[in-house]
């Protein structure tokens, strides 16, 4: 059973990126910081002004922080909402979906984690899925809507 797989219909859950993004996020991250220990005396002999020493530390710390969130998102879908953990969360309900564009290249999928557009009125938002299923789950469940929302009438051809 894969992650996003479902257990007794549950909600299907899978990490927002694939294991090698996650893993090169890890070695870059621990790479610079043992870059910047390796370089501590040169960079303790330089000047600093307060504003470069804030600017550097925030550097940093945004570096530490993005990586924590590529290793720890995940993407979740139950019922009809799509959600992502990520810095901030994302959240998109089917009913409210004006339109999808999937991004999937399969041969790259251990490096470039397949991801979903998602408009909402004027609101875009990009969900990101080590499993593409979880993707292709939600845009399924968003033209199931809309072939609900139509009715049996409008579904048929004239003529």
């Amino acid at each position: 059973m894969s992650a996003a797989e479902p257990d007794a219909a549950g909600p299907l859950e899978s990490p927002a990126y694939p294991p090698l993004v996650r893993i090169l996020a890890v070695v870059l991250v621990v790479d610079l910081l043992a870059f910047g220990l390796w370089s501590l005396p040169a960079l303790r002999s330089a000047e600093w002004s307060t504003p470069s020493l804030l600017l550097f530390g925030g550097a940093a710390l945004c570096i530490v922080w993005v990586g924590y969130w590529i290793v720890y998102s995940r993407t979740r879908l139950e019922g009809d909402v799509l959600t992502q953990t990520w810095i901030w969360n994302r959240r998109a309900d089917a009913a409210k979906v004006t339109q999808l564009k999937l991004v999937h290249w399969r041969w790259l999928d251990r490096i470039v984690a397949p991801r979903l557009l998602v408009r909402q009125g004027p609101a875009v938002t990009w969900f990101h899925s080590a499993d593409a299923r979880l993707l292709t789950g939600f845009a399924e469940r968003v033209a199931e809507r809309i072939t609900l929302d139509r009715g049996p009438a409008s579904a048929q051809r004239p003529g």
